[in-house]
């Protein structure tokens, strides 16, 4: 049998300790300014960027109103529409956040707080700068956001929560030992009982999302399933230190920059779409879309959220099968021929 090593000298312990010692006076002040970052850059820079906004009416009465919103240095993505019934169908469909109508009683709003209260909030005081001193342009709630979240709070609110529960749902399976099918299995296991157990809270009690119930906990299962994934796929491949990477990804990217308590049009470039391709974003635009819009433009951020589950799953799966194939390929755990004798 091999000699037993020798346990370290206290020279190395200490030199060790005071290594892990300058690591954590660095990290610390890092990882909170990557956090003042990515939290506070985006609030302090909110603005309208390109945002759509339909104009209605007869293309004489329209020009000086779109001439007027075209000078606010790319602000506002002008989309021009003939009357107000198709302005009304564009906001459904969620191409345009609002527009503005053209009448003979004066320009009226039309609006989408369901979209997000923060852009109704502001085409109000945009439109009302642009009519005449004096006269109040009228505003209408075309798909109004629901009764009990009238100012959209609360489903900001729940983006954080359910990243949070994809995260420890990885971490969980990752220190569990899981692996291969079985770390995938309760990784689907965890998503569906989370979703059932947000919508409960968000749809039957708070009253915040207004859609299909079982479509609403499909989202939140599929938000939970691919974050979870992610954060259990990164630590298969990676071990310990991919798990703190998906932890980071999710948790100090893709909430501040998913544009829930605003609208990804309202954040700086490119935070706006960076968020949209994680899966915060991504699930709060397909929950507006099946809660409040019918399933409208809901194709991409539902597309979003099944690859991010398809390829962490594939992960956890690959790195189970290159562990296997490490161990099988390991000298040392081969058995040495009995002697004879």
């Amino acid at each position: 049998m091999p000699a037993p090593s020798p346990p370290p000298r206290p020279e190395a312990l200490t030199q060790q300790q005071n290594r892990g010692l300058i690591a954590v006076i660095v990290l610390v002040p890092v990882l909170v300014a990557l956090a003042l970052w990515a939290f506070a850059w985006p609030a302090a820079r909110i603005a309208p960027r390109d945002l759509p906004l339909g104009v209605a009416g007869p293309a004489t009465a329209t020009a000086p109103v779109q001439r007027q919103l075209e000078q606010r240095d790319g602000a506002f993505e002008i989309h021009r529409y003939a009357d107000e019934a198709a302005a009304r169908d564009a906001i459904e469909d969620r191409t345009v956040y609002g527009a503005v109508v053209v009448t003979a009683e004066g320009p009226r709003l039309l609006t989408a707080s369901a979209a997000s209260p923060s852009v109704a909030q502001m085409l109000q005081q945009a439109v009302a700068e642009q009519t005449p001193e004096g006269t109040k342009p009228t505003s209408v709630d075309v798909v109004p956001t629901s009764a009990g979240d009238p100012r959209g709070s609360a489903f900001a609110a729940s983006v954080l929560p359910l990243a949070l529960a994809g995260v420890a749902s990885g971490a969980v399976v990752t220190l569990l030992g899981l692996r291969g099918t079985r770390a995938a299995g309760a990784l689907l296991a965890a998503a569906a009982l989370v979703g059932v157990v947000a919508t409960a809270i968000t749809h039957s009690w708070l009253g915040v999302l207004e859609g299909n119930w079982w479509t609403e906990a499909g989202v939140l299962s599929l938000t939970a399933l691919a974050v979870g994934a992610a954060v259990a796929g990164l630590a298969a491949l990676m071990g310990p230190a991919g798990t703190g990477l998906g932890g980071l990804l999710v948790v100090l990217l893709g909430n501040p920059f998913a544009g829930a308590s605003s609208a990804p049009e309202l954040l700086p470039e490119p935070a706006g779409t960076i968020g949209q391709w994680l899966p915060p974003g991504a699930s709060a635009s397909l929950l507006r879309s099946v809660s409040f819009f019918d399933g409208a433009a809901a194709t991409g951020p539902a597309l979003t959220l099944t690859w991010w589950a398809a390829l962490g799953l594939g992960s956890v799966l690959l790195g189970s099968a290159l562990t296997r194939r490490r161990r099988t390929g390991d000298p040392a755990t081969k058995r040495a021929p009995a002697l004879a004798g």
